[in-house]
């Protein structure tokens, strides 16, 4: 699945201030990459260093000064700052700059509307977006109301009637939020009852989480073409930023007839807004209730461990803390003279397009999801061939044999399945 290249929209700079922070170098690094994933050409940054940000202006007079003075050099018309900006400091900044001005956060929700495909991940991402806005009326109101009402009315009518204006918008927004947040709720009480059904049914689930950009979708795309109860079925792929939004759910059917369903989350990244997180809360839920969490690492980025680090937060964020997890550190064919795939415990080194490391993954994924699974030696009369075939077609049959009154097989069984046919067992 290929999607159409997109022609940058916008030039912008962009500006962040060093609190003394031993991950600003690479959060900068990430903000260029934020920007080239929403169509923008970054062609300066400026940067400086404070103990903390000036609570009017984010930058320090000098500072916003240099930046107005960038934005001509480099014929700029943007400023993307790498934190989130207070309603005033977004004001101020763009007063002082006389541009544009977007924060991290904007920038993110902006990437994630783009990208939305489905109705869940719309729903999620103008949430979060109308969040975004609520405290930062005042901000976008001010210029046009003071364009409507002009210099006829005095100070005191024009305030007046700018907070009316803005109590109706900040109601509005807040009753839009609500019917939003009501039509999220029916979907995801749909999608609890199906996880609820699938408990109970003992399908195991397992799911992958990291980083963006990490190869989620590659891995499963990778085993679905193997052993995907439907190869057509593969999830959207390409080496970008949040190509991911949506969970995909697959299920994986081993050659031995033992399964479970693969499913593929919503890619983290550093400072990812907590609006965000808490609407896509939903989307999460399915590592929240997965029987297994895949942790797939882009072993290649030199930040590798500064992006763990970011999932393991946003896991703690969600309420995933107690699910078991294995660490795949992917993309092991781009680093010169490393060997793969490799495991040590629950750590695999791997390339998600390599056939060996997908029969590893998948080896150590049996481990961890089928420990329960039971061997038993069973014994069929022959009148209930029925039973046989539906052995034959649901289980993991290792012998098959006869004696005067019926069929003897040896299967491997999930829990409820050897609850089932516990009447056949052949008692040792």
């Amino acid at each position: 699945m290929i999607e159409n290249e997109q022609q940058p929209t916008r030039q912008v700079i962009l500006a962040g201030l060093d609190q003394q922070n031993e991950n600003f170098d690479y959060e900068m690094t990430e903000l260029a990459n934020l920007a080239a994933a929403n169509n923008m050409t970054v062609v300066g940054q400026i940067v400086q260093k404070l103990e903390k940000p000036n609570a009017s202006t984010y930058f320090g007079k000098g500072k916003v000064v240099e930046l107005k003075e960038a934005l001509t050099y480099y014929d700029a018309d943007m400023v993307v700052t790498n934190d989130e900006l207070s309603p005033s400091q977004l004001r101020n900044l763009e007063t002082g700059t006389s541009a544009d001005i977007m924060d991290r956060t904007a920038l993110i929700l902006d990437i994630f509307a783009s990208r939305a495909k489905t109705k869940v991940a719309k729903l999620q991402v103008a949430i979060a977006q109308l969040k975004y806005q609520l405290p930062r009326l005042r901000t976008s109101m001010n210029v046009r109301l003071d364009q409507q009402t002009g210099g006829g009315g005095g100070s005191f009518t024009s305030r007046g009637a700018g907070e009316t204006k803005m109590e109706t918008n900040r109601r509005h927004i807040q009753h839009q939020i609500s019917l939003l947040q009501a039509e999220l709720a029916n979907i995801e009480a749909d999608d609890e009852t199906r996880r609820a059904y699938r408990t109970k049914q003992s399908i195991r689930n397992v799911a992958l989480v990291g980083y963006t950009n990490a190869g989620k979708s590659t891995i499963m795309n990778g085993l679905l073409e193997r052993f995907g109860d439907n190869p057509d079925k593969t999830v959207f792929q390409a080496d970008m930023l949040f190509a991911t939004l949506e969970t995909s759910v697959r299920k994986i059917q081993l050659p031995d007839k033992q399964n479970f369903l693969l499913s593929d989350t919503v890619g983290f990244v550093s400072k990812l807004p907590h609006g965000l997180v808490a609407a896509f809360r939903a989307t999460l839920a399915e590592a929240a209730d997965a029987d297994l969490l895949v942790q797939v690492v882009d072993y290649s980025d030199p930040h590798y461990q500064e992006m763990m680090a970011t999932t393991a937060a946003t896991l703690k964020e969600i309420g995933v803390g107690d699910v078991p997890m294995i660490t795949v550190y992917n993309k092991a064919d781009k680093i010169p003279e490393q060997t793969y795939p490799e495991r040590e415990a629950d750590t695999l080194i791997l390339s998600a397009t390599d056939g060996a490391s997908q029969d590893l993954l998948v080896d150590v994924i049996k481990e961890h999801v089928f420990f329960d699974y039971v061997t038993l030696t069973l014994h069929v009369p022959f009148d209930e061939g029925q039973v046989v075939n539906e052995l034959n077609e649901q289980a993991a049959v290792h012998e098959l044999d006869y004696d005067e009154t019926g069929t003897i097989l040896t299967v491997t069984l999930t829990p409820i399945q050897a609850a089932r046919f516990s009447e056949y067992e052949v008692k040792k």
